[in-house]
């Protein structure tokens, strides 16, 4: 899919990378793109692999599918937030020829990306696959707060409380979607709210 603003992250299918070790990291959907790679996987990938799964609300189904793939090493977080300090942890102490393949939503891709490219991880060394919600993490242009799991246009800000107008400008430097205030002028303007990123 071609993107509308060049910003936007531009996403592929994960495949198995010959390297020295595999970080695979996924929430709920994304556990697809994962059992789908492991079906053309050499023999031994596993081997070297760590798998790091959020479950969400919906993951609980792929659990069992994972840890059947026998990763040298299985970890199951809470969020993305929970996982990051554990991830900054693996980037530091990562050798040349990782691999890393992230697959789920925008707001895991996202984070996980922004972790490993601060560590130094060769972006080639790279691959995404987009799966699940199309819900946004989005920054607040006006507070600087970031909200977690936007579907609405206009959104909330849950910091500030502004009308935002989630705009499609990506910041992979925040590993967020950018929102500005929509009834700057007028503040009583009430804007209709529809859910368009599900």
């Amino acid at each position: 899919m071609e993107p509308s603003i060049k910003s936007r992250p531009v996403y592929g299918t994960l495949s198995p990378q010959p390297g020295a070790g595999h970080l695979l990291i996924a929430d709920a959907e994304g556990a697809e793109a994962i059992l789908e790679l492991a079906k053309s996987a050499p023999a031994g990938f596993f081997d070297a692999a760590e798998i790091v799964f959020i479950p969400r609300a919906s993951g609980d189904r792929y659990l069992a599918a994972l840890q059947a793939l026998n990763p040298a090493r299985f970890y199951e977080g809470p969020s993305i937030a929970a996982a990051l300090p554990r991830l900054r942890q693996t980037f530091a102490t990562a050798h040349m020829g990782l691999r890393l393949y992230l697959a789920g939503t925008e707001g895991l891709i996202g984070q996980a990306m922004q972790a490993a490219l601060e560590a130094g991880i060769d972006h080639a060394s790279i691959q995404t696959e987009h799966r699940g919600s199309l819900a946004r993490r989005v920054q607040c242009v006006h507070c600087k707060g970031i909200t977690e799991d936007v579907t609405t246009q206009p959104a909330t800000c849950a910091h500030c409380g502004l009308t935002l107008l989630v705009r499609d400008h990506y910041s992979r430097r925040l590993a967020a979607f950018q929102g500005v205030c929509i009834n700057a002028e007028d503040r009583s303007e009430e804007v209709p709210v529809e859910e368009v990123f599900r």
